[in-house]
């Protein structure tokens, strides 16, 4: 019986490739969900708050950043006590952190969505 050459070839780097694709796809998807939500539910007076919140997409942390970089009158983040209120009598709205984890589910339904591509 003659012995055949067996030859074997990685392709791990173009799976790789693909999973960081998917990766970047999915976390678009749920930056653009979560800032949608959190802007729906902000508490608007001019509009301004609402209208900037945004997300950004860091491939390199794997993560995704929902927020805004409004600053009120005293150049403070007027998100920051919108969100978390303050000792002035704001309350707390807790629209980005609400932005962020209301979808839950349909993230994950989006996550097998984009592996299923």
């Amino acid at each position: 019986m003659a012995i055949k050459a067996v030859r074997i070839e990685s392709h791990i780097d173009e799976v790789t490739e693909e999973l960081e694709k998917k990766l970047i796809n999915y976390l678009e998807a749920i930056g653009i969900d979560a800032a949608s939500t959190a802007a729906s539910v902000a508490p608007v007076d001019t509009g301004r708050l609402k209208n900037s919140i945004s997300h950004e997409v860091v491939p390199d942390e794997a993560c995704v950043y929902i927020g805004t970089s409004v600053k009120n009158e005293q150049g403070h983040c007027y998100a920051i006590d919108q969100e978390f209120g303050t000792s002035r009598g704001i309350k707390g709205r807790h629209f980005i952190q609400f932005g962020a984890t209301a979808h839950q589910a349909e993230y994950k339904r989006i996550l097998e969505n984009i592996l299923e591509q």
